[in-house]
């Protein structure tokens, strides 16, 4: 496998399952292969996805957990901090897409479902992180949106120097991060309705995705240009599927993400 290094890579800002394992499993060196990621026939064109039950919740946080499966070391660490950094590039949206206090909070909500779901199960995973801007975030839901900006953004930046040091498989993190989107869209659409907590957590991890292919985008247009173009184009069609940053009365249904996750794994497929 290819090893890649981290390019910093700045956004304006753009939502994680609870009890992630500490740490992952055996096999599963490529990513395409994990949780649901192999529902798509030889040509890419997506299958129709298992029926979800009542316990979609469960089915929805083991999908997303497989996506750390074979996982040590740096490329562990890597996807620990990318998973988190979806939770802040999803609560920005959340203050940039309303104003007043009440922005505020549903980011600080956000941020604390991010720690508690992601950081705390295994802190000693994020290579040094300094966990503390998240924190405020997390402990000051009546901040002002300029300060709640400040938090996220310095939360943002202390990511950004953790992952600096890692030697990470950037194609590879793209695709985990797609299994941990596509895992807890399951839980969206649900027999008792819309899941919004689930649809923010989904989003983030989608954006996150995104936000890992342009970190890595000089090694991979070097190795594929066309391959990247196309990576690109259908990870934004994918990230099209969350028409805002608060779940809409009737989401996007699961088989329509499941389709567009395969596509975008069929693009990536010279890298992995």
């Amino acid at each position: 496998m290819i090893s890649w290094t981290y390019k910093l890579w700045r956004t304006a800002g753009i939502a994680t399952v609870v009890g992630l394992a500490a740490c992952g499993g055996e096999g599963g060196e490529n990513a395409g292969e994990s949780g649901e990621a192999a529902q798509h026939g030889e040509a890419g064109e997506a299958l129709p996805p298992a029926p979800v039950s009542a316990s979609s919740g469960e089915a929805g946080e083991a999908g997303a957990a497989q996506a750390y499966a074979g996982l040590a070391g740096d490329q562990l660490s890597a996807l620990r901090l990318q998973q988190l950094r979806g939770f802040v590039l999803a609560a920005t949206l959340l203050v940039d897409d309303a104003t007043g206090e009440a922005s505020s909070e549903a980011a600080s909500l956000l941020i604390s479902q991010g720690l508690l779901e992601v950081y705390d199960p295994a802190a000693d995973q994020f290579a040094g992180l300094d966990v503390s801007p998240l924190r405020q975030a997390a402990n000051d839901p009546t901040a002002t949106r300029a300060r709640m900006l400040q938090y996220l953004q310095a939360g943002e930046r202390a990511i950004d120097a953790a992952m600096s040091g890692l030697e990470v498989n950037g194609p590879d993190l793209v695709i985990r991060m797609l299994d941990i989107s596509t895992g807890l869209y399951q839980q969206v659409n649900g027999p008792d309705g819309v899941d919004a907590i689930e649809y923010e957590h989904s989003h983030g991890a989608a954006i996150a995705a995104r936000h890992a292919l342009v970190i890595y985008e000089d090694q991979i247009r070097g190795a594929n240009l066309l391959a990247y173009s196309r990576s690109l184009r259908e990870l934004n069609t994918y990230l099209d599927l969350w028409p805002t940053p608060i779940a809409p009365e009737q989401p996007t249904s699961y088989q329509d993400v499941i389709a567009q996750s395969s596509r975008i794994k069929l693009a990536m497929s010279p890298f992995l």
